[in-house]
């Protein structure tokens, strides 16, 4: 190892908090209040490279979660969006059933012109130094073809090219994740999991997105669209028939669904105050501002909430077969499955009387205490 090729902060695991909301001043503050297991700072000035890698829990597994490539207005926003991703990654797989835990990267810098081969295969040598604790993948600003790069330094990578025996592009997997978790909702609110003629808002057409309209429009739904990106949005609108809207008009619509694909924290108070709909289930992480206030407030509202991190699982659970031995088919079965565990958790809320993602926090906490007990010496 170089010198000032890791920079690392270890927090012992003894409880996880219900929600961060915002980062300490003091960084050391940030980490021992979300009680994270350790982070790297990297930091490499000729290749360009600052990111930050975050390890929630390890006890069901080798961390795994994708880096994500952002232009965050400041280190501290970076630091935030990586402790909050990283914890849902850590319930994401405790709830999928999946034998990992949870971490997340994120690389401060423009996806669209601060990327090169150096900067990559430097990441993956920060990667190499954890020795396998943390497992990387693509994410939002990140592609395949980024992790050929990383992959040239380690082995603790997936979401590879389908020529380098990986999955390729995990879209398709996670959309219908989306897609099963709308549905089980629209189950659970009417009675009867029928999108056809539903009427549904879909906050981000990416490659997530895009793949959630193809869905719903197989199935004949009413879909309108909205995105930053106009070229990507025309393209989706003619080839799907799905109607353009513009940004501004997603909270005063009248609506059966909201769906949230692009980034987090959409579901704030003055959002939710607006919003005309009776279930939301979209791809996007951390779509609550405040899970202990905005989760109770769709709860009062009367709104069905699909948990995010339940719904949005495909992903990983796609670049998890990439572990065992990559089958794409294997894959999306067990994708469907969140459609029955969907409907679990929102019975489970109801009858507690809690809001839904609290009730899916509970029982991915639950698996995790389970194994830890499991894995504790005799």
């Amino acid at each position: 190892m170089q010198p000032n090729d890791n920079l690392l902060f270890m927090i012992d695991v003894k409880e996880v908090k219900p929600e961060i909301t915002q980062v300490n001043t003091n960084v050391f503050d940030s980490i021992a209040d979300s009680r994270h297991e350790q982070i790297v700072f990297c930091n490499d000035p000729a290749t360009g490279l600052r990111a930050i890698i975050a390890i929630h829990s390890t006890v069901l597994g080798p961390a795994l979660g994708g880096t994500r490539m952002w232009s965050y207005k400041s280190e501290a926003e970076a630091v935030n969006d990586v402790l909050r991703l990283s914890r849902g990654m850590t319930y994401k797989a405790a709830i999928s059933g999946l034998n990992l835990g949870g971490g997340k990267a994120v690389i401060i810098g423009d996806s669209r012109k601060d990327k090169s081969e150096a900067l990559f295969r430097k990441f993956g040598r920060f990667v190499n130094n954890l020795n396998g604790k943390y497992i990387t993948a693509e994410d939002v600003g990140t592609s395949t073809k980024d992790m050929e790069y990383v992959a040239m330094e380690t082995k603790h990578v997936t979401g590879l090219p389908e020529a380098m025996g990986g999955g390729g592009d995990p879209s398709p997997v996670t959309a219908y994740g989306v897609y099963m978790g709308m549905k089980a909702s629209a189950q659970f609110a009417w009675g009867n999991d029928n999108l056809s003629g539903k009427r549904v808002v879909v906050q981000g057409v990416g490659h997530v997105g895009e793949n959630l309209v193809k869905n719903l429009r197989k199935e004949n739904a009413k879909v309108y669209i909205t995105d930053i990106n106009e070229e990507q949005l025309k393209k989706v609108s003619v080839e799907y028939g799905a109607e353009v809207i513009s940004p501004d008009a997603v909270y005063d619509m009248d609506m059966d669904i909201y769906a949230p694909c692009a980034l987090g924290a959409t579901l704030n108070t003055e959002n939710i105050n607006k919003l005309k709909c009776q279930v939301i289930a979209g791809a996007a992480n951390n779509q609550l501002a405040d899970e202990t206030v905005h989760g109770p407030m769709l709860m009062e509202k009367g709104i069905i909430y699909a948990p995010d991190f339940l719904i949005n699982a495909g992903g990983l659970i796609n670049v998890y077969s990439e572990l065992i031995s990559y089958n794409r088919q294997r894959a999306m079965t067990q994708t469907e499955h969140i459609y029955a565990v969907t409907l679990e958790i929102l019975k489970k809320a109801r009858v507690e009387g809690i809001y839904t993602q609290y009730a899916a926090i509970k029982m991915a906490e639950k698996r995790i205490a389970d194994i830890s007990h499991v894995k504790s010496n005799m």
